[in-house]
């Protein structure tokens, strides 16, 4: 089982914590005092009040004063509650080692060299733990901001999800209805291949329903969907009407959003198609060396009139709205007419 990633950011910043803090309980026991002293259990006993010290101030900054306070702006509050928590701190620390290394001194061997100056040792180490409240202040806001750009990218990716989950159910109904009305026309030329075609329909609403839910399908399998849905189409040309398909046979196993090309393909079929005049729709899909798909498509151009509201234009609209969440800077489509043909190119960087 995956481990969530705000679980794992929890217990990287709890290492580095028992990291940081280990070195610094450590530290006697890597390097020589200075005083040519050797450290000793009992001196060393002495010396992690210190850094518990510092611990102290440490973590009443990090788990209570710098939310309570300083994150609700209150800082005069905050810096005073800080200078007695170091004062506080520094004096008992300082009265605590007062007492210890007097009673060490009384069982054990006298420390060489001059007797320590106490009220450098408190300014000292107050001007530490100053250092101490500074570092949790500024781990705590770098944490905190890290966690808010996180949840920020979190929450853009689910809006992003739902708004593509929401693009899907628009496409479904939207590739019924233009199916429904090429059938609905060949009824009245051929019923049994409009029967046929009722058939081939149920097949390629299976995959635009149940089998294309993940983000990305296989390419082979959106070129068999796009392969069957260019049959169907065929069954109600005319035979003024010439089709011509080229498309790939070893898709290497890359994966592709589902249902890129089946907008472009329709209204190929929708605008370029006349039951009067000869019409062509030529259909190139292609996939290169380096994972690049070029979808072209030309078709004679036998605009719809402005009555002919059939998808009110949705299905172009949902297309580039998907192109722009699935692929940022990673396609482009090109459409323009040229004399009496319409061209249009779609180039996606898998």
């Amino acid at each position: 089982m995956n481990m969530p990633q705000s679980r794992r950011n929890d217990l990287l910043v709890a290492l580095i914590h028992v990291i940081g803090w280990g070195i610094l309980f450590g530290l006697p026991l890597l390097v020589s005092p200075r005083d040519g002293n050797p450290m000793t259990w009992n001196r060393y006993l002495g010396y992690i009040f210190v850094p518990a010290a510092f611990m102290i101030v440490f973590y009443v900054n990090y788990f209570l004063l710098i939310d309570r306070l300083l994150f609700r702006r209150r800082w005069l509050v905050f810096l005073g509650v800080n200078l007695l928590l170091i004062g506080t701190v520094s004096g008992l620390l300082h009265l605590w080692q007062g007492y210890y290394f007097s009673h060490l001194a009384q069982i054990t061997k006298p420390l060489r060299g001059p007797k320590p100056d106490m009220v450098m040792f408190i300014l000292r180490d107050a001007t530490m733990m100053m250092l101490t409240g500074a570092l949790s202040v500024a781990i705590k806001t770098t944490s905190g901001w890290y966690r808010t750009q996180q949840e920020k990218a979190e929450m853009a990716k689910e809006r992003t999800e739902a708004e593509l989950r929401n693009l899907k159910s628009q496409l479904n109904p939207h590739f019924l209805f233009n199916t429904l009305n090429n059938i609905y026309s060949l009824i009245a030329i051929d019923r049994d291949r409009a029967q046929w075609a009722v058939h081939s329909l149920s097949r390629l609403l299976r995959y635009v329903l149940y089998d294309n839910n993940e983000n990305k399908v296989p390419l082979e399998q959106e070129i068999a969907f796009i392969r069957s849905y260019i049959e169907l189409m065929k069954l109600r040309l005319a035979g003024n009407v010439t089709v011509e398909v080229s498309l790939p046979d070893d898709c290497r196993g890359v994966r592709i959003a589902p249902l890129l090309f089946i907008t472009l393909i329709e209204n190929a079929f929708k605008h370029g198609v006349s039951t009067e005049k000869p019409s062509f729709v030529r259909i190139r899909i292609s996939l290169r060396e380096d994972d690049i798909v070029i979808c072209t498509i030309e078709n004679s151009c036998f605009p719809k009139s402005d009555d002919d509201r059939s998808g009110s234009g949705i299905g172009m609209q949902n297309l580039l709205r998907r192109l722009n969440l699935l692929y940022p800077q990673a396609h482009s489509l090109r459409q323009q007419q040229i004399g009496g043909t319409f061209l249009t190119q779609l180039i996606v960087n898998l």
